[in-house]
């Protein structure tokens, strides 16, 4: 089977700290790779992948702003298209804009929706209903009005994750310093519990930054900017917990699941795929307010790290992702 595997251009496959969509693209294709299918990545030319890559550019436009985002995603996108003959099947990880070419493929197209930007782009999706193959990466992220295929969650590599049974007393917020994820609504949590929080992500909102987030640093809540892997491993091994108390309904939750394998229980507001992810009083707690998230504070010990762990490489492992694409391959094929 030849597979091409197209992925977002915006950041390194896999992304150096940022990108998520990156992320699952890279564990999707090495995953592939490893289970002896000829893939092909589609991605900034500085990724890195153990099958062959095709770029048409050295590095993604969020890396390297002289770049035209727009123009860039063209050139990427017909890349692909243009060679689709050489390949079995596309998994598409790059969202509508590939959709506009699969009418004309003799290919099949499979789409995995990291999320809808906005109900603005569903009629393009809608548009290809009956040649599309469609995955939701949650039953939570769905649309009524489109047609799936399946529901694959997310998969992680296991293997880049160290479990660690023994953390430091600091809570934890890990991802992008944005209204939609919670840092505010973290810190808040943090002081009333009266406990240390470790901030890393990048800075997506900086006004939102300079004025919720800046006045309130200390010794007690810390910016420590991006993580790449390495300082992943080590944050969320050592959090007690992890807070994400986000304020929109979130597609996956790549932490989530990240601090889960490293054993860290997560506190998540419930909203979106988060009942999904976080098994409550098992494997974190799901709550609705600030107030029942400082009670969660103080429920943490509660929680086996261990639990944590094993649901996470139980549901969120890269092979499992990669064995519930191949079933869907296959059953594309046969058709």
């Amino acid at each position: 089977m030849r597979v091409a595997v197209l992925s977002p251009v915006a950041w390194r496959t896999p992304p150096r700290h940022y990108g998520p969509w990156e992320q699952v693209a890279s564990n999707i294709a090495e995953g592939l790779i490893r289970s002896g299918i000829d893939v092909t990545l589609f991605a900034a030319g500085d990724s890195i992948t153990a099958g062959k890559l095709s770029a048409v550019c050295d590095t993604g436009y969020e890396e390297d702003r002289s770049q035209d985002a727009k123009v860039l995603e063209c050139l990427h996108i017909s890349n692909l298209m243009e060679r689709a003959a050489d390949f079995d099947i596309i998994h598409n990880n790059f969202d509508f804009l590939p959709l506009t070419y699969s009418a004309l493929l003799k290919t099949p197209v499979i789409t995995t929706i990291h999320g809808f930007s906005s109900h603005a782009i569903i009629p393009v999706y809608k548009k290809y209903n009956s040649i599309g193959y469609y995955v939701s990466i949650s039953n939570a992220d769905r649309s009524p009005e489109l047609e799936y295929l399946a529901t694959v969650y997310n998969g992680l590599d296991t293997n880049d994750f160290e479990f660690n049974d023994k953390p430091d007393d600091y809570l934890l917020y890990f991802g992008r310093i944005h209204p939609d994820k919670g840092t505010a609504e973290a810190i808040e949590i943090t002081k009333k519990s009266g406990r240390k929080l470790l901030i890393a992500g990048i800075i997506q909102d900086e006004n939102y930054f300079n004025e919720k987030i800046a006045p309130q640093l200390n010794s007690e809540i810390e910016y420590i900017g991006p993580a790449g892997p390495k300082k992943r491993n080590e944050l969320l091994g050592k959090a007690s917990a992890l807070l994400h108390p986000i304020n929109f309904n979130e597609p996956f939750g790549m932490s989530v699941a990240e601090a889960m394998l490293c054993g860290a229980p997560v506190i998540a507001f419930n909203k979106g795929s988060m009942p999904e992810l976080v098994k409550h009083g098992q494997t974190g707690f799901l709550v609705n307010t600030i107030g029942e998230a400082i009670e969660a504070v103080g429920q943490i010990k509660n929680i086996k790290r261990e639990n944590c762990h094993h649901w996470a490489v139980s549901q969120f492992s890269s092979d499992k992702m990669v064995s519930d694409y191949l079933k869907l391959y296959e059953q594309i094929l046969d058709t």
